[in-house]
């Protein structure tokens, strides 16, 4: 039922035009996940150098409840790519404001996304996320779809959490992709704690 219901908001959401979201079922829990990232316009209607960067990600453990976090951002970017990141998440323990640098290119096939941030807290952890995605054409209206994302955190205890999330099937013309993916998370607190989740994945962007 959980998954009928996630599968459900994901095709309601197709009504809100060109914002990519995923829903991935998986043998240890289901998740639906909003992700995308634009420029703001300038006066002239073209991409000015700020951007804005959206996450809004739940996930629905068999075992346990719904999670739910939300990560908006805001950065100033230069010509090289390179800018100046300011970042809020939202989570079900708290508020996290960060700041760092980010770094982002795109291409006919290839897109990468990447930042290093730290807490502006004190006692703060140091993140560094990466978005890397490949999407060369295989006929007029196929193409493959391949993604590799990862978030290494680290906290000044000396604890640290990584999650590897790779996704990789075949996107359909105007805007679908469908394929296999795994949810990979490391843990080091008081235990040391590795999970997995491999399902299936389906996308509108």
């Amino acid at each position: 039922m959980r998954c009928l219901i996630l599968l459900f908001v994901l095709l309601r959401l197709e009504a809100f035009g060109q914002i990519p979201v995923e829903a991935f079922l998986g043998n240890e829990r289901t998740t639906a996940d909003v992700l995308w990232f634009r420029y703001f316009k300038n006066a002239e209607d073209q991409p000015s150098k700020f951007l804005f960067f959206n996450r809004s990600r739940a996930s629905v453990d068999y075992h346990n409840q719904t999670a739910f976090g939300l990560t908006n951002a805001v950065s100033y970017n230069f010509n090289s790519g390179l800018g100046l990141v300011a970042v809020a998440q939202f989570f079900g323990n708290g508020f996290f404001p960060k700041a760092g640098i980010q770094y982002y290119t795109r291409k006919k096939n290839w897109t990468l996304f990447t930042w290093m941030v730290s807490e502006t807290w004190s006692k703060p952890s140091f993140d560094w996320f990466v978005l890397s995605r490949f999407e060369p054409s295989l006929t007029e209206n196929l193409k493959l779809f391949s993604q590799l994302e990862t978030l290494s955190v680290t906290y000044n205890n000396g604890q640290y959490q990584f999650t590897q999330r790779v996704r990789i099937g075949l996107g359909f013309k105007p805007a679908w992709q469908i394929g296999l993916g795994g949810d990979f998370q490391q843990i080091k607190s008081e235990n040391h704690i590795q999970t997995h989740n491999l399902g299936l994945f389906l996308r509108k962007e």
